[in-house]
């Protein structure tokens, strides 16, 4: 048990094949003995494979029934749609490239989606591959029913797993340490020790990563379309970023007297957190805590800039209105923070009749729209989750096409192995085709010799069934892929002589299947997208900081039109975060696959990531510098040189990142990260200076804005930082392609 629980943790696999270990012989036997009907048994015994083995489903129960029933329904859809198509060769593998690539592209707008994809292409293979008439779909339906009413049983009666959701927990896990280092920070700041903040340093530095790990664990997005679980994910990335701004953040220098109303503000953003990581942890509890806390935040930040601009207004402004904007910065996260986590409870909070009405907190979209954006983000070839999903499809199709035309005896049997071997890149493929043949070779072998010891035995057959499915459930994520392929021959080996005894002999079929299978893998990727997801990862970075850079440089037009009377208007740059959100959606997805890929990476992980999170902190930075513009009070003074102060600097650091974003898919060398220019904050604080003195409440506000655009700005450029480093080593170890498409806009 120990080595199991090493290698399973949390039994997850062992519940799956316990389950297809007491269901699948069950409904088999029920076809075989008591219905004697071998082709209602075949779709029993392989549904069940398909809706007990081949998914599991988390959140609440109610959620994993109702998503096991949508399953059950869509696979009765494609049983239909299967038998009907598969009378005609041509027919049938057209239509398995077109289903394949519709459930294969569907995983992008949903975990659900995602983790069902294989149940899902299984109960269209099954039929489209065994050519039958339509008077066949009333015992392929009957079949495939018993499994799926067995399998709402199973997962409420055998052995339910429990509630979990590992990105939830790990948030408020988040929350809390970074509460905690903030007030070890200000404690420091009041006299405390080094050592106490250190260590809470280190405990929200660990604590973060475990967020990020447990996010990016699977190959999909661990979200799926409802509201609570749409919200609680946005938490991970601005998680993150709040741990990059407090690391970024100027050490308190020793001696120096505290500035309290600093510490008052880090002390209510701890409170938020804190009070945010008790409504995740409890989502059906008022929020009058959260609410509470949230007020008093903007309480003590209101104090800390009225502080700040009237000594700006006395003497150095620079250095005044630096502890506003540091403050300001975060206060802006973890308001987010705050408003995601109020989000995510309100819809839990949400009666059973609301949540069926569609019935929504105020500041979310629909489902629908939901999986409308997270599908357009990836409508085009250059993203790998499309180039992927088309070809899986050609793979698929081609098998169907080539087990009709060819007449093995097993057809399904080869398209099957065609899935099972596909992986993002052509050597990847070659090398599941090597193995997944070694298993099965391994697997006949054993299932020969005990075919031969027992003969026609059927009742020794019927005892080794359920042994059989269990460690075939096992083995891939216990042991490794050939064994699983080996343990699957096995059962099938046992499953086909108990039908129709045909000896070892089925055997050999197995792996003739297997291999042309395999081999139409192969193919299929060396010829579509063959280089896999380290190419299309330097893509992805790149067409990501290229449009969360022009999404920053349309926030600061969106300020300037704000802040100077002689600018055009400037609308807010709502296309613009579209794109940056769909390049970095795409940026994730393509991670996710790097991530799951074999083989050596030529740049360390952490170097790579600490690229992918880039992309976070300049999305972030945009998102902050709309939200400053858009509560501002529009007043009628010109200031041509603090718009021709904040130009500069934006054009200045939106080419950086677009010649950094050149770089990493060969388009030159890694620039320089840029140099502070003191000398430009001085002429910006100048060119507002008039203002800051003024008597002019709204004409000071306004210059405090302009000042902090330009700290923006300069959040952006330290980044660079930050950057220069792994993406140096990444063009030195050429981990990344030149880019197919161009990237300018």
């Amino acid at each position: 048990m120990a080595w199991l629980r090493r290698r399973d943790p949390g039994f997850v696999a062992l519940r799956r094949a316990t389950r297809t270990a007491i269901v699948m012989p069950a409904m088999f036997a029920l076809g075989v003995e008591v219905i004697g009907n071998p082709m209602l048994s075949t779709f029993a015994a392989f549904g069940s494979f398909a809706m007990l083995l081949l998914v599991d489903f988390t959140g609440p129960m109610r959620a994993r029934l109702q998503n096991q029933a949508l399953l059950a329904l869509t696979g009765a859809v494609f049983v239909c749609v299967g038998t009907l198509a598969s009378r005609s060769a041509g027919l049938a593998a057209v239509a398995m490239a077109v289903v394949a690539l519709g459930v294969l592209f569907a995983g992008v707008v949903s975990s659900a989606l995602a983790g069902a994809t294989t149940s899902l292409l299984l109960a269209f293979i099954l039929p489209v591959s065994l050519s039958a008439p339509a008077s066949a779909i009333p015992d392929r339906l009957a079949g495939w029913g018993l499994a799926a009413g067995a399998s709402l049983v199973a997962i409420v009666l055998l052995w339910p797993a429990p509630e979990r959701n590992p990105i939830r927990a790990a948030a408020s896990t988040a929350c809390r340490a970074l509460a905690e280092r903030l007030r070890a920070e200000v404690d420091h700041m009041l006299g405390g020790a080094a050592a106490d903040r250190d260590e809470a340093i280190a405990r929200s530095d660990a604590a973060v990563e475990a967020l990020h790990t447990t996010f990016f664990a699977t190959p999909y997005r661990p979200t799926g379309l409802s509201t609570a679980a749409r919200t609680i994910v946005r938490l991970v990335d601005e998680l993150r970023w709040l741990n990059a701004v407090l690391a970024q953040a100027a050490p308190h220098p020793p001696g120096m007297q505290p500035d309290r109303r600093a510490c008052a503000v880090k002390s209510a953003a701890a409170a938020v957190l804190e009070r945010g990581a008790d409504q995740i942890d409890a989502p059906h509890l008022p929020p009058d805590e959260l609410h509470a806390a949230l007020a008093e935040l903007a309480e003590r930040l209101g104090e800390l800039e009225r502080g700040a601009t009237v000594v700006a207004a006395d003497g150095d402004a620079i250095s005044a209105l630096d502890p506003g904007f540091r403050a300001q910065e975060l206060s802006f996260v973890v308001t987010q923070i705050a408003r995601n986590v109020d989000l995510a409870a309100a819809a839990e909070r949400r009666s059973w009749l609301e949540q069926l009405l569609g019935r929504r907190p105020a500041g979310l979209s629909g489902p629908l729209a939901s999986a409308q954006e997270r599908a357009g983000a990836h409508v085009q070839l250059r993203s790998l989750w499309l180039q992927n999903s088309v070809r899986g499809a050609a793979a698929l199709g081609v098998a169907v096409l080539i087990a009709n035309l060819s007449g093995v005896q097993h057809a399904f049997w080869v398209v099957l192995g065609t899935l099972s071997v596909l992986r993002s890149n052509a050597l990847s493929t070659g090398e599941s085709v090597l193995r997944g043949l070694l298993g099965t070779t391994v697997g006949f072998v054993v299932g020969a010799a005990l075919v031969a010891l027992i003969g026609t035995n059927t009742t020794v057959l019927w005892l080794l069934l359920a042994p059989a499915v269990l460690f075939a459930g096992l083995a891939p994520a216990t042991i490794s892929f050939a064994a699983g392929q080996a343990a699957f021959t096995l059962t099938l080996l046992i499953l086909f002589n108990i039908l129709a005894p045909e000896g070892w002999e089925i055997g050999l079929v197995r792996i003739e299947d297997v291999a042309i299978g395999g081999a139409v893998g192969l193919a299929v990727g060396l010829l579509l997208w063959p280089r896999g997801a380290a190419t299309a990862l330097g893509r992805a970075l790149a067409e990501a900081y290229v449009e969360s850079a022009r999404y920053l440089a349309g926030a600061v037009q969106f300020g300037l039109g704000r802040c100077d009377a002689g600018t055009p208007i400037h609308p807010a740059p709502t296309d613009e975060a579209i794109e940056a959100a769909a390049a970095a959606r795409r940026l994730d997805d393509t991670f996710r696959t790097y991530l799951a890929e074999r083989g050596a990476k030529p740049v360390p992980l952490a170097e790579v990531t600490s690229l992918v999170t880039g992309v976070v902190g300049l999305r972030l930075a945009g998102d902050a510098l709309l939200d400053l513009w858009q509560g501002a009070i529009d007043d009628d003074l010109d200031r041509p040189a603090a718009r021709h102060e904040l130009a500069a600097t934006s054009d200045e650091v939106i080419r950086w990142y677009r010649d950094f974003a050149a770089s990493l898919t060969g388009g030159g060398e890694v620039p320089t990260p840029l140099d502070h220019d003191g000398a430009a904050d001085r002429r910006l604080v100048a060119a507002v200076d008039g203002d800051l003195h003024g008597a002019d409440s709204r004409a000071m506000a306004t210059a405090v804005r302009v000042i902090w655009t330009g700290d923006h700005l300069d959040a952006a450029r330290r980044l660079q930082a930050a950057l220069a480093g792994p993406a140096q080593t990444a063009v030195a170890q050429r981990a990344f392609a030149p880019p197919a498409l161009p990237l300018a806009r």
